[in-house]
């Protein structure tokens, strides 16, 4: 399976976005749909990042988006800890490494120093999702079976 990133939504950007596909699919209803949000809320920090703005209000969305993004971790953490699963370190570093990436970014909307990162930042976003998801979820979700 291949995993890319859509780089033409027809809206004129140009920096990269994802795009949910049914390759993406774990085949648990409720983990496909927070995979979703997942890829919706990283898409709202790109388009943030795209259409600039204000500072506080890119922040802000920055903030809420890694907020949701905390939460949904927390809970697939805390499921492979009851469940003991054997790369669950691995895992909450690739979760660590996301969370990372997201306060870079605000660290250089803070420092005005995003307009020329918007691209190498967005791509960082992709990027993340794209091998977390075909890997360690992939791996997580096949070893639990849920």
């Amino acid at each position: 399976m291949r995993f890319q990133a859509v780089t033409d939504d027809n809206t004129g950007s140009t920096l990269p976005r994802l795009e949910w596909r049914d390759e993406f699919s774990v085949g648990v209803a409720s983990i496909d749909y927070e995979h979703r949000e997942l890829i919706d809320r990283l898409n709202a920090i790109i388009a943030k990042l795209e259409s600039g703005g204000d500072r506080d209000e890119i922040l802000d969305i920055i903030a809420d988006v890694n907020t949701g993004i905390s939460a949904h971790f927390a809970l697939e953490e805390t499921v492979m800890r009851a469940h003991g699963y054997d790369h669950y370190a691995d895992h909450k570093g690739d979760h660590e490494h996301l969370l990372d990436d997201i306060r870079d970014i605000m660290d250089a909307v803070e420092d005005g120093t995003y307009a020329n990162r918007k691209q190498d930042l967005a791509q960082r976003l992709v990027d993340w999702f794209l091998i977390h998801s075909k890997t360690r979820d992939a791996r997580l979700h096949h070893k639990l079976g849920i």
